[in-house]
């Protein structure tokens, strides 16, 4: 195969567009407000072995991508060599045509590595050997991967039992790159999940609380939302299939806790997790946090593999539950006493589109920008035709300029040339709106907005 279609006006198709992502969007830093990254790879600044490492694994997109493809398993996440894992990616490359890896892949390898050529099969192993010596020289530690993409700040995700000793090695290194933790308490809402109890003695050890009812479930929590606060937390994040159209009731939360046994059904422990939302949600808006909301996986379908392969290694997909009336009656129980923290919602169902798109606008005002924000196209949106789609539907019911911008939540070193795919696709959306009329030719007022979505909003509206 040829070198890459990837030039320096790629996917810019308009003078206008051009103009406006090269001199407004790609001088932008990058603020990447939710990722997966590990904490301890960026503390110590981790040096990869070789490019699969740090590029496929873990990354649940490629798996996906060879199992379709007919990769055998001892190439994806079994017992092959590293070599032989990354030759199997290499073949699958070519066949990925208009799915978002075949552009992902090469603009990766060209913006970290300075390889133009296409990936195929032929050049597997030269490929892999450049790449892997690039990782191993100096100045290409994960860290500096980060600095050399201009990222400025990044919220890792973490669980409130986590210790965050490598966010506390981070910055007391004295790094210009700054690190936040991100509060995580799924595991603590889950009540219906086995190991909800253990988890919730665990929590108790490292708070220093025994957790025996629902008073002291909250002083836990709240106590490590204290600990994530000395290394900068602003942020929160539930990873749910739904928020349940329940009810309010502390009583009823406190007597589950107190009987030492799991819910009997369902709708106990829908009870319990909205219960335990708003009083988290309350918590938030108390300290200045922003709350997001990930909502619509059905995760582990394939449960033989989850057998054999364990959780998360790429068997999850889009779900279609019913997500309006709960998501409104979280909203409104905590705006109804004043208690709403700044909130981002994201669905994985494009179908939702337009519910949490409005459902963001129901809740803005007091003087506040956009306190509610429909976040970006998320885990299968997150690609061409979906971060479109997700950035139509905010334009048409809501405030494109005021939107807070792109993320990676990736768990990839490698993955940050997503914000340069999203600020491409949006100058390109602006640029064809000029030539056809539907927005003036006002350079500089549409590149204050482009600067807005790709860097200023999320610097001022989460207050970094």
């Amino acid at each position: 195969m040829s070198k890459s279609f990837i030039h320096y006006n790629w996917l810019l198709s308009t003078t206008t567009a051009q103009n406006l992502y090269h001199n407004y969007a790609a001088p932008q830093p990058i603020i990447d407000y939710h990722n997966h990254l590990s904490p301890e790879q960026v503390a110590t600044n981790h040096r990869f072995a070789n490019l699969h490492e740090a590029w496929l694994a873990g990354d649940h997109y490629k798996w996906r991508a060879m199992r379709v493809a007919g990769i055998e398993e001892r190439f994806i996440t079994g017992s092959a060599s590293p070599l032989e894992k990354f030759q199997a990616f290499a073949k699958t490359v070519p066949l990925t045509a208009r799915n978002p890896l075949f552009h992902w892949s090469h603009l990766e390898l060209q913006r970290y590595f300075g390889i133009s050529d296409l990936l195929t099969e032929a050049n597997a192993n030269a490929v892999f050997e450049q790449a892997s010596e690039q990782l191993q020289a100096e100045g290409n530690g994960a860290r500096e991967l980060l600095e050399k993409q201009k990222v400025k700040l990044i919220c890792t995700t973490d669980d409130p039992v986590d210790s965050l000793e490598h966010h506390y090695a981070h910055k007391q290194s004295g790094n210009a790159l700054s690190m936040r933790p991100t509060f995580r308490p799924d595991k603590s809402l889950q009540a219906h999940k086995l190991g909800w109890r253990t988890y919730l003695e665990t929590l108790g050890e490292i708070a220093g609380v025994d957790v025996t009812d629902y008073a002291s479930l909250l002083k836990a929590l709240e106590l490590r939302m204290d600990h994530f606060a000395k290394l900068d937390c602003c942020i929160s994040d539930h990873g749910l299939e739904y928020v349940p159209a329940a009810r309010y009731d502390q009583e009823a939360a406190d007597t589950l806790l107190r009987s030492g046994e799991a819910p009997k059904d369902r709708k106990a422990a829908e009870g319990f997790m909205f219960t335990l939302l708003v009083d988290l949600g309350r918590s938030y808006a108390k300290r200045g946090w922003t709350m997001q909301l990930h909502l619509g996986p059905i995760r582990n379908n394939n449960t033989r593999a989850e057998r054999e392969l364990g959780p998360d290694t790429g068997y999850d997909s889009i779900g279609d539950f019913p997500q309006a009336r709960g998501l409104s009656y979280l909203l409104d129980t905590l705006n109804n006493t004043d208690e709403l923290p700044k909130t981002i919602l994201y669905n994985l169902n494009p179908a939702d589109n337009h519910v949490f798109a409005t459902m963001a606008g129901n809740f803005c005002g007091g003087g506040s920008v956009a306190k509610v924000q429909w976040g970006a196209a998320w885990w299968f949106l997150d690609q061409w035709d979906g971060m479109k789609e997700q950035i139509n539907t905010l334009s048409s019911v809501g405030l494109l300029s005021q939107f807070v911008g792109m993320l990676t939540d990736s768990r990839s070193f490698l993955s940050f040339p997503r914000h340069e795919y999203f600020r491409r696709l949006l100058c390109e959306m602006l640029g064809d709106d000029v030539a056809a009329g539907r927005l003036p030719n006002d350079e500089a007022w549409l590149g204050k907005q482009v600067e807005d979505i790709c860097y200023g909003n999320a610097e001022r509206w989460f207050g970094f």
